[in-house]
């Protein structure tokens, strides 16, 4: 893994949030995106070379919308850029990791992504992230 990626936050209302956000940090999100595979709309704000990225459920089966039914608004995940996704899915499997997902799948941010179960990382989420070339 090189880097942390970003921190994903669940919230319930991301113009809200985005107001709220853009004032702690002083700046605006440099993107606004829906992922409608996942049921979600997202920005992301750039902090040095990391980011914070919010996620609001578009319907209530959503993941998020559940994350939020069950804990509320808050951290919901951490990702971590890799070079090589597969590689690295392989890797964290024979390790013993649980993987959600069998083969990576687009993300928001022009990423391809990959989660491990919290289950197996003590009750944390951890996304895998690699850019699309």
């Amino acid at each position: 893994m090189l880097k942390v990626e970003h921190i994903g936050i669940a919230v319930k209302d991301i113009e809200e949030s985005n107001k709220l956000f853009s004032k702690l940090f002083d700046k605006e999100p440099y993107k606004l995106e829906e992922v409608a595979s996942e049921a979600v709309k997202t920005s992301f704000f750039r902090m040095g070379e990391s980011k914070i990225e919010l996620l609001e459920a578009t319907n209530e089966s959503s993941p998020i919308a559940k994350f939020i039914a069950k804990k509320g608004e808050g951290i919901h995940h951490i990702a971590y850029e890799v070079k090589d996704i597969i590689a690295e899915m392989k890797r964290l499997a024979a390790e013993g990791f649980t993987l959600l997902n069998e083969v990576p799948k687009k993300g928001a941010d022009n990423k391809l992504v990959c989660f491990l179960h919290p289950k197996s990382t003590n009750g944390v989420l951890i996304e895998l992230c690699q850019e699309i070339v």
